[in-house]
Parts: C-alpha cells; structure tokens; sequence
C-alpha cells in the first residue's frame, strides 16, 4: 500500500525575491561586523568619534561593541531565526546610521571615513545614506516576502 504524499508547492517569485533581500541585508551587516571585529577597536572609534556625538571613551566603548553586535543581527536575519524582531532591529539600525550620517552632513562635519564598513571604506556621505536608504527597503521586502524560507517557517513560527 502505497502512501498519498503531498507535492510542496512551488515557491513564488516574491518569495525567493524576500528570501534574497533578507539574505542582502543580513550579508551585508554580517560583513561590516566582521570588517570591523577584526580591525582594531581604535579605528572605528575614531571614525565614530568624528561624528562629534560621543567622546572617546563611549566612542571606544561603541566600537567594541557595534561590530558584534551587527554581525549577530545580520546572521539572525540571514537565517530567518526571530526573523521579525531581528528586522526590525536591523532597521532600528540603519535608521540610528541614517540619522548619524544626517546629522554629520547637516553640520559640514569633514568625514573622511563614515566607518560603516570599517575605516578602510572611503564612500561618501551621501553615497552611505543612500545605501543605507536601500537596505531599509530591502529590509522592507525582506520582512513582508521573505520570511517563508526562515528558520522561524520551518519550525512553524512564521507569524
């Protein structure tokens, strides 16, 4: 006796394009995460410093801090696990980049590093803010399409 299984449907092109987004997003936190971890803490803390916002002591400690920090939300999301939370607070982030970018723009501050993917990058402001502006609407896609391929869809949360 032969036993009925059921075909899984075919993904739909929204879906692999949310899956793909999510993948962007995450990739590329995970990325500057990892620039940044491996560099020393000193560098970023000055390109963090440079936005006249915090001194040197928070501007060390944030340094030390944000790498991890972005490589742990960017590998949540790429996997899907906690996938709403884990967008939403990716996009806390690029809005806090975004408004440190604006603020450092609006002041004329004289950046020679944003810092965004360690201080080797030389990208202008404007060019940051507009990338940023990009993955917050990939981050968009990425929470309304892309949660069906999840670690949260596969274990049934895909709330």
């Amino acid at each position: 006796m032969k036993e009925k299984t059921e075909a899984k449907p075919k993904p739909e092109l929204k879906e692999i394009f949310g899956l793909l987004a999510r993948l962007a997003v995450g990739g590329a936190f995970i990325y500057s995460g990892v620039i940044k971890a491996l560099a020393p803490a000193e560098e970023f803390a000055y390109a963090i410093e440079s936005y006249k916002v915090l001194g040197a002591g928070p501007s060390l400690w944030a340094a030390q801090a944000v790498p991890w920090v972005e490589l742990y939300a960017g590998a949540l999301l790429a996997a899907g696990v906690f996938t709403r939370f884990s967008g939403l607070f990716t996009a806390a982030m690029l809005v806090l980049f975004e408004v440190m970018l604006a603020q450092a723009w609006l002041r004329g501050l004289p950046l020679t590093s944003c810092g965004c993917f360690g201080a080797g990058s030389a990208n202008s402001l404007t060019y940051e803010f507009l990338q940023n502006l990009v993955f917050l609407a990939l981050l968009g896609a990425a929470m309304r399409l892309g949660r069906g391929f999840s670690a949260d869809a596969s274990v049934g949360k895909n709330d």
